[in-house]
């Protein structure tokens, strides 16, 4: 398949690009700048010059490609209603083009949000519809253009999407402890997150929109509960430091704008997931990246 790919040089992006073309498909990445395009033709995938905003390349994208896989995101925390109107946008420019043709439309999510008060599942609904939502409701989005000849899917991502390289929440939490010179967890610690490694998000990706029926919601979830206490002791270990607990009230101020989503448990559910598109996790768990110091040796993805 011919797949156009959004984010394609991303954390999860850019190893998706990796997956697919070892898959023996053509990718063509959105690219930024002119360094993102060389990134992608290094690999051996195609670049169309781009972003979330201009809305005609998205749309030639989608156009000429056999699948779709969005995972642009502005991830501009200081103005969500800019990052929620964007996407709606560029996802609408994309699937205007995709209807009626049955190519697969793969849209990305998180967990945070859907269900508070257990693991979500893979059946259970988002809350965000329409354009003033989350994201601009483009979870339900995608899926209502099931019914319209899309064949959209639907991955939600845990909130460690973990690996040599990441610079999202546990390498903002490692961060935090250099800067406090302890590591720290909110409260008692037993809020949980689930974790699935960036190889595994991949192949389920590509797993995916090789194979996943319309309306489909995918979990990209290897491990479905780790504490915050049990990830903070592990980067106390990493680092050689003390573990010690911070109260909610100081969690912002202790670990930053990681902090309000370290006081919260947002874990999932893979059931449906692996006996979906038989899936299985084979990357190394969220504490053994940490312990073997994937996030605190310096290296980078």
């Amino acid at each position: 398949m011919r797949v156009f790919v959004t984010g394609a040089t991303g954390w999860i992006g850019s190893a998706t690009v990796g997956e697919l073309l070892s898959a023996g498909h053509k990718v063509v990445g959105l690219a930024r700048s002119q360094a993102a395009a060389d990134e992608l033709t290094a690999k051996g995938a195609t670049a169309l010059r781009g972003d979330l905003d201009d809305l005609d390349s998205l749309r030639a994208g989608a156009r000429e490609a056999d699948a779709v896989v969005h995972l642009a995101n502005k991830h501009d925390w200081g103005n969500p209603e800019e990052n929620d109107r964007t996407e709606r946008a560029a996802v609408e420019a994309m699937l205007e083009v995709l209807a009626g043709t049955g190519k697969a439309f793969s849209i990305a999510n998180g967990l945070s949000g859907i269900v508070k008060e257990r693991s979500v599942l893979e059946t259970d609904a988002s809350p965000e519809v329409g354009p003033g939502s989350d994201r601009g409701g483009s979870e339900n989005l995608a899926l209502d253009h099931a019914e319209r000849g899309v064949r959209a899917i639907v991955t939600r991502f845990a909130p460690s999407v973990h690996g040599r390289g990441d610079w999202g929440f546990v390498n903002w939490l490692v961060a935090a402890a250099r800067k406090q010179a302890v590591s720290g967890y909110v409260g008692e610690g037993t809020a949980a997150w689930s974790a699935v490694h960036r190889t595994d998000t991949a192949r389920l990706i590509r797993l995916g929109i090789e194979g996943a029926p319309a309306g489909t919601r995918l979990h990209a979830v290897a491990e479905e509960s780790i504490t915050t206490r049990a990830i903070a002791e592990a980067i106390g270990t990493a680092l050689e430091i003390p573990v010690v607990s911070v109260a909610p009230e100081r969690a912002r101020e202790h670990f930053g704008v990681v902090g309000h989503f370290f006081g919260q448990s947002m874990t999932g559910s893979n059931d449906l997931t692996r006996a979906t598109l038989n899936w299985e996790p084979t990357g190394p768990t969220l504490t053994e990246d940490i312990l073997s110091g994937a996030y605190t040796d310096g290296a980078t993805k």
